[in-house]
């Protein structure tokens, strides 16, 4: 009866709208969920009349205008809200309730585009830093690239895995051009998929809103809830919103894969916004062990060029019962800039990034990846300054500057020995590629607050040991990785007095040229 009632009161709405003769289209500025049958009293499930509000909005490509004083519930049914125009959602809150979800890999807001994806063929293969694609695609737009025949980024540890198909991202004008912004990183023998996601020309923007997610309380286990703010369109802004978390007492639920994904698309920006770090969500594994698993407030798949502005989180970004606000995969040009968040970082890959002037938590900056990492202006709080992914080879090839910056090591616990590149590779994992650290590293202008340091402490490490095995020519390593092959340091200080020493493993490191300016 409900629904019947939403159909009927759809159709009376409709009804009252004036539409112009010549032109087809409503004569209003905007479209309002009151119109659609929403009641926004925080009790009643609106799901279904947002949706229908924002189905009316694409179709006659009005904006959408938010009542400032609404408070719409949402529970878990399965319309998916599909937003294709403005959105503003101003002051209005939305409860958005997983204790009982139909289907929790869905999200609840969809932004995304008229233009659909669409296979390119004739690609049999490609080399790294190639410029011209052979062949012409349709429009502009995001390419992701696969070989199913390779498998890259096998994972090593506690979360080991067989890998996945090699994967990069690329964006292509009709011509064939690939922007030299995201060149390709790997050579390609063969190409067994290639998707095309048109890029939007006109931008879109979402302004607002302060969503609150009920937690789900399922047990524990390694599936993922979305429930979130999925962008898969390009040119996209999304300003001024806030999401709060409401946790079950003891979160041993599903994890979550972050309440803004950006997936998909290029040219994102995430400005003015209020996020919210998890609890850090307990799995329950076959062999009855409880493992930690990672649960998100960001999640960045396949996107290029997203950027993050004066954003920070709700909760304590030292607090360790909170897991890292951030996890991306297969990305290029991700840039923080003013943050205060927790993490940043970078599982499979990502393709230059940039942090400035913004503050990091406890877990710190922790990548993989290639191009240049520039971090400027910024303080980090993490165990090391940047932390190269153990689980992925510690691997960055490329170049890493770090520029009048302050480093607060393990947030300021007793007995950390600050190590300013942190990693670790025994040398005996095929992660399905040949390891890299940094071609080179730029240090000017470095404060590092090393006051509780360990007792015979001699001073910061610019590159933590790696690999403590790796003493002398005569240790085997069938998947050895290419040390860093010069390190310059202009102004490096510490509060303790001590300089710096380049390792605690000397022998691994010993052609590394290291110039003290």
């Amino acid at each position: 009866m409900r629904y019947f009632h939403l159909l009927l009161l759809t159709a009376v709405c409709l009804s009252n709208l004036h539409i112009n003769a010549e032109t087809n289209q409503p004569e209003t500025t905007f479209v309002s969920y009151e119109k659609f049958g929403a009641r926004g009293d925080g009790k009643t499930d609106d799901q279904a009349a947002i949706a229908a509000a924002h189905a009316y909005a694409n179709k006659h490509r009005l904006p959408v205008k938010v009542r400032n004083n609404g408070r719409y519930y949402i529970g878990g049914g399965n319309k998916v809200i599909e937003i294709m125009t403005d959105t503003d959602f101003g002051k209005a809150e939305f409860i958005i309730d997983d204790t009982n979800v139909k289907k929790r890999n869905a999200p609840v807001f969809d932004v995304r585009s008229r233009k659909k994806p669409y296979n390119v063929n004739g690609i049999a293969s490609l080399k790294k830093n190639q410029t011209v694609l052979p062949v012409r695609i349709r429009n502009k737009a995001l390419l992701v690239l696969q070989n199913n025949k390779v498998k890259h980024f096998i994972r090593y540890g506690v979360n080991a895995n067989k890998g996945a198909p090699q994967t990069d991202i690329v964006i292509a004008s009709p011509d064939g051009n690939i922007n030299p912004d995201t060149p390709l990183a790997w050579d390609f023998p063969q190409v067994t998929s290639c998707i095309a996601y048109p890029i939007d020309k006109t931008p879109l923007t979402i302004r607002g809103g302060i969503f609150t997610t009920i937690a789900n309380q399922e047990p524990g286990a390694h599936k993922y809830y979305s429930r979130n703010i999925s962008i898969t369109r390009s040119n996209v802004l999304v300003s001024g919103l806030t999401h709060k978390v409401i946790e079950p007492a003891k979160p041993h639920s599903f994890p979550y894969s972050g309440f803004i994904t950006i997936t998909n698309c290029s040219n994102v920006t995430v400005e003015n916004c209020v996020l919210t770090g998890r609890k850090v969500y307990k799995t329950v594994k076959p062999n009855s062990k409880s493992t930690s698993t990672g649960t998100y407030d960001i999640s960045i798949s396949r996107a290029a060029n997203v950027k993050f502005i004066n954003c920070s989180q709700t909760n304590d970004i030292l607090d360790t019962a909170y897991w890292g606000i951030m996890g991306s995969n297969y990305c290029k040009n991700l840039e923080y800039d003013r943050c205060r968040l927790s993490r940043f970082d970078a599982h499979c890959g990502v393709y230059n990034a940039t942090i400035r002037n913004s503050i990091l938590g406890r877990a710190g900056i922790s990548v993989t990846g290639f191009g240049t990492l520039l971090v400027e202006n910024t303080t980090v709080y993490g165990r090391h300054f940047v932390g190269l992914r153990v689980d992925y080879g510690s691997f960055w090839r490329g170049n890493i500057i770090i520029r009048n910056c302050t480093f607060i090591p393990g947030a300021g616990r007793k007995n950390i020995q600050p190590v300013i590149i942190g990693g670790s590779n025994n040398f005996q994992h095929n992660f399905g590629y040949r390891c890299f650290m940094p071609d080179t590293i730029e240090i000017d202008n470095l404060q590092i607050k090393d006051n509780n340091h360990p007792k015979k402490y001699k001073g910061p490490m610019l590159l933590s040991a790696y690999n403590n095995d790796c003493r002398s020519d005569r240790y085997k390593a069938p998947y050895p990785c290419v040390v860093p092959r010069q390190i310059t340091v202009r102004d490096l200080q510490t509060a303790s007095g001590r300089k710096f020493q380049l390792s605690a493993n000397e022998y691994l490191f010993k052609k590394v040229k290291v110039i003290r300016k």
